[in-house]
């Protein structure tokens, strides 16, 4: 059942309040029934923003359910819209309402370990255990893991069991020295201060990353090479290689990256998910993601969510990227700089390698979502480029898709198809005979089928689900016509979802979108998203030309029934309407028959005689 704001029985109340608040900036604090604070909010405006939660019109369920549940409200008028995000942030961590963004820590964090040992060993541990430095906490188990193979692999670092000095030279070396994945510690011809000295560039390369290991290690190499140490200088030209390789795989090396986080957001419905990747001396440090529950702006999410995770101990760098501009840009800069004492920028990257790292941090948030929504991360970056590409607000997850099918004048149909989060759900296809229009008319017909599906969804009464849901889109198997035929109508009708038309090239492919204003929006040049419309306009004319046939034919046998003397159209159609298959009709017994058509048996044995047993 849908929540809406006319649940609140408060509302008028709410509403009247609402007319005589303030216009200057502040915070606005929603109650419930108890006297609880169950959200807080920030606005530049007070007015604007508190009314449009008590306005009439659909919100997102989380957003209505708080709603419905507000019996009051305080608020507190601020001098600018700075002071109102800092009390907000204040106020946050001080009630932690429910409905608000909570970064609640649920997750184990794991550490780097560099043990007390004689020989130490680099080791990935859950728990600050035993004798040793650590290096952490990193929120990413995977992260930490991958740093730790890759500096063991780097530095060829002993991975195996055996204990040194105790098992020096008792047993031949592993596979891994053969392989030069070890240095062979176990021989027993490394001296203590050597290996001390390959730990301490091991500690190093994971603090300061490989760009300041790589200088480290290649001013050491020339010094070596000067002092005529050909082999530590071999040493070390292998170590730098292996770094360089093992940078190339997290495509950061060598480039101007500077020490930032990238900070990316995935939606899905009323879930949505945030990606943070840690960025610090050129190379990936850590990666956490935070799935935050659903908001009426992504800007406005961003800006609570940047609030809410530098609030609580994670370290502001000088640079933060995003996806996209949050709300407020201006006032977390001035926020974050005062916090961190030193300047902070907030930019979104338009081209170059930072866009790389916002799609690598956009990737993993919806990878990260998708284990919450069911849906694959290709399935959630579709919807989310054909939001961008229509240029709406969220992405589509309630796509409705129509066709009208004829011949001729006759067997007029309509057909609704739906994709719900990105997959056919055929359980609220729907199907329409026209009933309004006489001439072959497709305009005339596409309006009435919106008509009659919409009247459903207004209906009070109405208990189909597929009827029930209002789409976030609308696709026409038609061009600018349809769309210019459809879209008045369901706006006087006081539809709010966007229409958009889809046409064919010559050779039945489809080419692009036709907007509700009329233009042609090219879609072949993003393939996902090509490929789900063009599945998305085949299946709705599969299904459309599907039952207009099957209608086609049984208006056919109709036709041929009643020439039998005593069948008029109504007995016809309840023929048809008892046994809705070839096989179910000749299966049919005379007395089956009879009851269904309300006729003698004599008459129903004739009905067989002619006319079924023709039937093939």
């Amino acid at each position: 059942m849908r929540v809406t704001v006319e649940d609140n029985p408060r509302l008028p109340y709410l509403r009247d309040k609402t007319s005589k608040l303030s216009h200057l900036p502040g915070c606005y604090i929603m109650k419930n029934k108890g006297g609880n604070i169950i959200y807080i909010g920030k606005a530049k405006n007070l007015h604007n923003r508190v009314s449009s939660y008590f306005r009439d019109s659909d919100h997102l369920t989380k957003v209505a359910k708080m709603v419905s549940n507000v019996y009051d409200y305080d608020f507190i008028v601020t001098a600018s819209e700075y002071e109102a995000l800092v009390l907000e942030n204040s106020l946050i961590k001080q009630h932690k309402p429910k409905y608000n963004i909570l970064l609640k820590d649920d997750k184990g964090y794991s550490y780097i370990k560099i043990s007390a040992e004689e020989y130490p060993r680099i080791t990935r541990e859950m728990q600050k255990k035993g004798e040793g430095e650590f290096i952490g906490p990193y929120t990413s188990s995977f992260t930490s893991k991958q740093t730790v193979e890759e500096v063991n692999r780097v530095f060829m670092l002993p991975t195996c069991r055996r204990v040194f000095p105790r098992d020096f030279k008792k047993e031949r070396p592993c596979l891994n020295y053969q392989i030069k994945r070890c240095i062979g510690l176990c021989r027993g011809c490394i001296s203590k201060e050597d290996y001390a000295a390959i730990i301490r560039e091991a500690e190093e390369y994971i603090k300061s990353g490989s760009t300041a290991s790589v200088e480290a290690m290649t001013e050491e190499m020339e010094k070596a090479s000067e002092n005529l140490e050909f082999e530590r200088a071999a040493v070390l030209r292998d170590r730098i290689a292996a770094v360089k390789r093992a940078a190339e795989t997290q495509i950061v090396f060598e480039k101007d990256i500077p020490d930032c986080d990238v900070i990316a957001l995935s939606r899905n419905g009323e879930e949505c998910c945030a990606a943070v990747l840690n960025y610090r001396g050129g190379r990936l440090t850590d990666k956490s993601d935070f799935i935050l529950g659903d908001e009426e702006e992504d800007s406005e999410t961003r800006a609570d969510f940047l609030m809410q995770y530098y609030s609580y101990g994670a370290k502001i760098p000088k640079e933060i990227l995003l996806d996209s501009e949050p709300d407020s840009k201006e006032e977390l800069e001035r926020f974050f700089r005062e916090k961190s004492a030193h300047a902070v920028h907030i930019n979104v990257p338009k081209r170059g390698e930072l866009t790389t790292l916002v799609d690598m941090a956009r990737s993993n948030a919806r990878e990260r979502l998708s284990l919450n929504v069911g849906r694959s991360g290709h399935e959630i970056a579709v919807l989310e480029d054909l939001g961008k590409l229509l240029g709406l607000p969220k992405p589509p997850l309630y796509i409705e898709c129509y066709d009208i099918s004829n011949l001729a004048s006759s067997s007029m149909v309509g057909g609704m198809v739906v994709l719900d989060n990105g997959r056919p759900a055929k359980r609220f296809y729907k199907k329409f005979s026209i009933k309004t229009v006489d001439e072959q008319n497709d305009y005339a017909s596409m309006q009435e089928v919106l008509h009659r599906r919409f009247e459903n969804y207004f209906d009070p009464e109405c208990k189909d689900t597929g009827f029930a849901t209002m789409p976030d889109l609308i696709f026409l198997d038609g061009g600018r016509g349809h769309v210019a035929a459809v879209a008045p109508m369901l706006k006087d009708m006081g539809v709010p979802c966007p229409v958009y038309g889809l046409v064919k090239d010559g050779r039945h492919r489809t080419r692009a979108v036709i907007s509700p204003e009329g233009g042609e929006i090219v879609i072949s040049k993003n393939r996902a998203v090509f490929n789900l419309l063009t599945r998305l306009q085949d299946e709705v004319h599969r299904f459309t030309i599907a039952y207009q046939t099957n209608r086609h034919r049984r208006e056919s046998l109709e036709s041929e029934l009643m020439k039998i003397p005593g069948i008029g159209p109504k007995k016809a159609e309840a023929l048809f309407r008892t046994f809705k298959t070839k096989q179910a009709l000749k299966e049919a017994s005379p007395k089956e028959i009879a009851t269904a058509m309300k006729i003698s048996e004599e008459k129903a044995s004739e009905v067989i005689g002619r006319f079924i047993s023709e039937i093939k």
